[in-house]
């Protein structure tokens, strides 16, 4: 529970002390509570980081009420700051080769969450109003990043994953596809066979918000058993949105 209402403010990381401030979250969020792991993850620091931290721009969401804490982030990276990381993060696991070819600005997103306190309240709300400014400001034509389910096991995510498959897959021309060494199928579960009601309760928050906004889904979700979870890679193309669309995207979405 939050003490006192929470007042937010949005910017980007501009300390090293920032970024520390978004790594401590990380790891509340991706380590304590979800059990991934990494081979940089300093538990007794407790901080989530990888190598691509130093070429991330990090969105930070501070509550002001509670000291400045930093509550929510954000990572993002445009294609000249991938060229100077040697690779977009999620070239791990999937085959961007769609979306470079494209010839558009890319921005890939990724490790974005908030505190458990600040969860079904306005903190995502002011995280993507400062998402959207940056988009504005950077001239960015497709976001995409990788979205997670909890879990390795595909059974138990049959479902979810099928619907995505079925009714929400990229067209061939921004479709990339996860990669073979823990590729998964996604049409485990035949279109007609789909329970869409259950099927999409399943479906996490933040990506349910993607689908509003007009998002689709690469070809195959990818396996990471060290963060214990099963990716899928979503890709929104701004060009698409319809003028509903773009006044949520305008406003935010909820996690």
């Amino acid at each position: 529970m939050i003490a006192n209402a929470p007042q937010f403010r949005v910017k980007l990381a501009e300390t090293e002390d920032d970024v520390r401030a978004a790594q401590r979250l990380r790891y509340e969020v991706f380590v304590a509570e979800l059990g991934s792991d990494g081979p940089m993850v300093d538990h007794d620091a407790r901080l989530e980081q990888d190598r691509f931290d130093a070429y991330f721009d990090h969105l930070l969401l501070i509550d002001t009420a509670q000291a400045d804490a930093v509550v929510g982030v954000y990572r993002l990276l445009r294609t000249d700051q991938a060229a100077r990381a040697g690779q977009f993060y999620s070239e791990d696991e999937y085959d961007l080769g769609a979306l470079r070819q494209s010839g558009r600005r890319l921005l890939e997103l990724g490790r974005s969450c908030l505190a458990k306190p600040y969860r079904g309240g306005p903190g995502m709300y002011h995280l993507w109003q400062g998402l959207a400014e940056y988009i504005e400001v950077h001239g960015v034509d497709i976001l995409f990043g990788v979205a997670s389910f909890h879990g390795t096991d595909p059974e138990p995510l049959a479902q979810p994953l099928a619907l995505l498959h079925h009714r929400h897959l990229a067209p061939p021309e921004l479709r990339v596809r996860a990669r073979p060494d823990h590729f998964q199928r996604m049409d485990l579960i035949a279109k007609e066979a789909l329970d869409r009601r259950t099927a999409m309760l399943q479906v996490p928050p933040l990506i349910k918000a993607y689908l509003r906004l007009g998002g689709h889904v690469g070809e195959g979700a990818y396996v990471d058993h060290a963060f214990n979870t099963t990716d899928v890679c979503l890709i929104m193309d701004t060009a698409r949105l319809s003028p509903t669309q773009r006044a949520i995207y305008s406003k935010g979405a909820a996690r």
